[in-house]
Parts: structure tokens; sequence; C-alpha cells
């Protein structure tokens, strides 16, 4: 079991968990959403037992409003002074630290990308990292084309169509939504943080999920190739936005080791 932390951000109160380690490097993880600090399923929970097993210690919290901390949820775009106070909690509790790496996914790999410079973080591990604006409940266009695509190259896609067992307003309304793609502000904004950056990046994609597929086709654009030059990417082959089976788990946690081991 880890140690329960409290520490202090713009007057309230943060609860953060730590798994002690000696070793000099450690992992902190920053939750996406409005997901507490133990993550989906208690899935970062496991990964930080595991890690701290290895020696390295794991730090994760929940921001203000979420789960156990104190205040108005702020939402990923205005929880720089969370990070930054969580940054400040892990150090202070381990002092031994020489090296800080950082997990985040969805927005919270936003959030890293953003303000990892601001608050001195060494490494970023980003998965499944946010970049398309709010769209209602469709999904996002890159993720819409890929569908379409697929459904078109199969079999079944065409038996489907030319039986009439599809709703041809539904395809209409992707079809739409679909050729509005480019990249949002929020893309952009990602692209030049990380382009003006040092830190080594890992990147980790869960190849089905819709937030993925998005952020793959702004990866692909000009915009980043300067981190693109120096990342290490892993695509995990499954439509898991958590990685929530066992076996994608298991690949995050290689993913990440791998992260952690590098300099």
């Amino acid at each position: 079991m880890g140690s329960l932390i409290r520490f202090a951000c713009e007057g309230q109160t943060l609860v953060g968990t730590l798994d002690e380690g000696r070793a000099a490097t450690g992992l902190l993880i920053v939750s996406g959403g409005s997901e507490i600090r133990s993550g989906a399923h208690g899935g970062m929970a496991a990964l930080a037992r595991r890690i701290a097993a290895r020696g390295l210690p794991v730090f994760r919290y929940d921001r203000r409003g979420v789960g156990d901390s104190e205040g108005d949820d702020p939402g990923f775009a205005g929880s720089l002074p969370d990070l930054a106070a969580a940054v400040a909690a892990f150090r202070t509790h381990c002092p031994h630290l020489e090296r800080l790496v950082a997990f985040g996914n969805c927005d919270a790999a936003t959030t890293l990308a953003l303000n990892h410079r601001a608050v001195g973080i060494d490494a970023l591990i980003l998965a499944n990292p946010w970049v398309v604006e709010p769209a209602g409940d469709m999904p996002p266009p890159a993720a819409i084309r890929r569908r379409y695509r697929d459904k078109l190259l199969s079999i079944e896609g065409w038996k489907r169509l030319l039986t009439l067992q599809v709703d041809f307003r539904q395809i209409l309304k992707g079809v739409r939504r679909a050729s509005t793609a480019g990249i949002t502000e929020l893309g952009l904004a990602v692209a030049k943080a990380l382009g003006v950056s040092n830190a080594p990046l890992t990147i980790v994609l869960a190849e089905g999920d819709a937030t993925a597929i998005a952020f793959e086709d702004a990866w692909k654009t000009s915009l980043f190739d300067r981190p693109r030059g120096h990342a290490h990417v892993f695509r995990v082959p499954s439509r898991s936005h958590s990685f929530a089976r066992v076996e994608d788990a298991e690949r995050l946690y290689g993913a990440v080791m791998e992260a952690l081991a590098r300099r």
C-alpha cells in the first residue's frame, strides 16, 4: 500500500499516493478527465505498485475537485497549479530524486505536453494525447475516416451497404463531420510545446481508440516534425482508451519501464 500524502494547492488541500522507492528516477502519474488517481478499474494504482516494486518511487494525485482533493475542478486546461504542487510534493517527499518522468493519458497527456517545462519535468510518457476540440457526441474526424475506411474495406461492410442494413443519414452526418478535419488550436499548442522541448518523449497509442487516432492524424503533419524526430512511439493493438485488458496493461507497463530506463 502506498502512503497518503496531503499537500496544498492555491489554498486547497490535494491528496496523493506515494509508492516509495530509492531509485534516483521517479514517475509522476497524472490522471485524465475527472478520473481519480487510482485510474480506471484501478489500472494506475496497479501500474504504480509494479514500478515501485522495481525500486522506483511513484506519485499519483487527485487534482482539485476530483476524488479526495478539495476545491472546484479546473479541468485539464486550468490544472497547471495542481501539477506544479504535485511535482513539488513529490520532490519534497523523495529528496533523492534526480530525474522526474511524468505519465498521463488523454487530456492528462495534453496537460503534461503543455506544462512540463514550467514545472521541471525531465521526460514525458504521453498516452492517447487529446488534441481535438469537443464536437457534441461525434468522434474526431480522423476516427470517423478510419471507421468508414475499415467498413468499406471489409466484406461485411459491403454486405451491409448493399442490403440496406446501414443508416444513410448517419453516414452523411459522419462524412460531413470528417470533411471538417484539420488540426485544432489545441493541437497547434501541443505541437508548439513539444517542438521547443528537449525532454525525452514517449508516445503510447491504443490503435483503435478514437482519441489516439485523432492524435496520430495530427502527429503526421509537419507541425510535429521536430518532436517526431526524437520520440519513441509504442502502438498497442487495442480499442481500450485506458488499456484495460490484461495484455494492454502489460504493453503499457513495458513502454513505461523502457521510458524510465532511457536517458
